[in-house]
């Protein structure tokens, strides 16, 4: 393509899906079961509104703001994604577009790369981890991130994993062995702009977790670390206190859509919560996360950090969600798009339209820092909000 920079993150989207094979594209879609939550995720924004001023502007804006004890230049963290085998560089491409532009990057137990890989390309990392395995077992991974450098722990646990798509699930290998590659050969050959990249480096997609190795042992493929999952019983809230306890350092719990959660979580000690229905992949019929945010943020916002994670595709969502209530906001597809289109420079592309779009709407409303914003600044359609477990 004779011009790679894209205006818009739904391009950067359009883009992927040209150069990535079918299989791999769907596999990035989110949604489970009729698609409801992941549909609302991004719709909701919509229906929200702003109430700019038309004088008086201020001519320099503020941007940056802190999570987790981290300077971010402007309110965007990058959320954890699984296995980025969008393109051979993956998650270390993510880690140094972020760094190149003064953010914080959360790197997935489930990634293809490891935790010391992406810390040594972005300080600012963030580890996350499932509760999968035994106590021993995710301390061994909890220390591994500590000594490779990761300064802060987020903790998910609302992955519930549809197995159902009425639009149909990706066809996702176990691993890449010869009968697989035979198999999915003609995919590739129609995209020879992303089988190259994998040539070019004399690589193939890692579908295995390495984050999720045992010491000295082989990484699990995805769908092995997947299957010890399922055979993990959810975690308590006295296991969320006991793995924070055990950290000991700035931690985020992920996954939080109710009221009543995020007591809870403030009881357990955490540092922040992330507002987070999955991407949508989670229980579907569940409110969009821009919903839930602002009953949450009243109940706990004065005693950790909230941040909301889902939907986010342009600056305007942020500045929206920080007038709701926001810290900042974790972006996931959106970075995923960028990182298919054009490697590192498509990731650090999405972030200069997100951090411009930011600024834009701080012009706009009439303010010069992103502290500034409060819920006067956005206009909220009646029967707007959800107060999810709020007694």
């Amino acid at each position: 393509m004779s011009n790679a920079w894209f205006e818009t993150v739904a391009e950067a989207q359009r883009r992927a899906k040209k150069r990535l094979p079918p299989s791999v594209y769907s596999a990035l879609l989110a949604g489970s079961e009729k698609g409801l939550t992941v549909e609302d995720n991004i719709a909701a924004f919509g229906e929200l509104g702003f109430a700019p001023h038309v004088a008086g502007l201020h001519a320099k804006r503020d941007l940056e703001t802190t999570v987790l004890g981290q300077p971010a230049s402007f309110p965007v963290l990058i959320s954890p994604t699984g296995v980025q085998a969008v393109h051979p560089d993956g998650e270390v491409a993510v880690a140094r577009a972020a760094a190149a532009r003064g953010l914080p990057m959360g790197l997935s137990s489930f990634a293809s790369k490891s935790i010391e890989e992406v810390a040594a390309a972005n300080p600012q990392t963030f580890f996350q981890m499932y509760w999968v395995g035994s106590r021993d077992e995710l301390v061994q991974r909890m220390e591994r991130a500590r000594a490779a450098g990761a300064v802060g722990l987020i903790m998910t646990l609302d992955w519930s994993f549809s197995h159902g798509r009425d639009w149909g699930s990706p066809s996702i290998p176990e691993s890449m062995n010869l009968k697989t590659m035979i198999r999915f050969a003609p995919e590739g050959l129609l995209r020879p702009r992303w089988l190259s990249e994998y040539i070019r480096r004399r690589s193939i997609p890692d579908l295995t977790t390495p984050n999720l190795a045992p010491p000295g042992g082989d990484p699990p493929t995805f769908f092995g670390a997947y299957g010890q999952w399922m055979g993990t019983a959810p975690a308590t809230w006295d296991d969320v206190r006991w793995i924070r306890e055990q950290w000991g350092a700035p931690f985020m719990l992920k996954g939080v859509m109710r009221v009543d959660d995020a007591k809870r979580a403030v009881d357990a000690g955490v540092t922040a919560i992330s507002v987070s229905n999955h991407g949508g992949n989670n229980l579907d019929g569940t409110p969009a996360t821009i919903r839930a945010l602002p009953a949450i943020v009243d109940a706990v916002g004065s005693q950790i950090e909230v941040v909301l994670d889902g939907g986010v595709r342009r600056g305007s969502d942020v500045v929206k969600a920080l007038a709701l209530g926001a810290r900042a906001v974790m972006i996931g597809r959106a970075y995923l798009w960028g990182l298919a289109a054009n490697g590192q420079a498509g990731v650090e592309n999405v972030l200069d339209i997100l951090r411009s779009g930011v600024d834009s709407a701080l012009l706009g409303l009439g303010k010069s820092s992103v502290q500034e914003l409060t819920p006067d600044d956005v206009v909220i359609p009646p029967d707007f909000r959800r107060a999810l477990g709020a007694h």
